[in-house]
């Protein structure tokens, strides 16, 4: 699947390095050194977005590492192992739809407030 550029450059403002990765017919982003909320241990994780609706989530934002906040998360450290290399992720549904690639990943950092 392929993203609208314009998506694509906001992304990657909130995010340099970002890089688009395909597994499959599934295109991920590789978001390299996420800048977490104030509060998260570590500051900064290595991330990977699935845009794309996956394991009955609208989209996915998994973590190179468990990260700890001010919120405690119900982490899935079975270490999904997509492109190459193993994450982890936290159960949590947004109620949103229709968001542009950059507020999904605001939108799931939200619930590590």
């Amino acid at each position: 699947m392929s993203f609208p550029p314009d998506q694509i450059a906001e992304l990657q403002a909130l995010v340099p390095g970002v890089m688009a990765c395909q597994e499959g017919v599934v295109t991920y982003f590789l978001l390299p050194g996420l800048q977490l909320p104030a509060g998260c241990t570590p500051s900064k994780v290595d991330a990977l977005l699935c845009p794309t609706p996956r394991d009955g989530y609208e989209s996915r934002l998994f973590f190179s590492q468990l990260v700890t906040s001010t919120s405690a998360r119900n982490w899935h450290v079975t270490n999904t192992r997509i492109v190459d290399r193993q994450w982890c992720a936290f159960s949590w549904k947004t109620n949103k739809t229709g968001l542009r690639l950059a507020q999904m990943v605001v939108e799931h950092l939200c619930a590590l407030k």
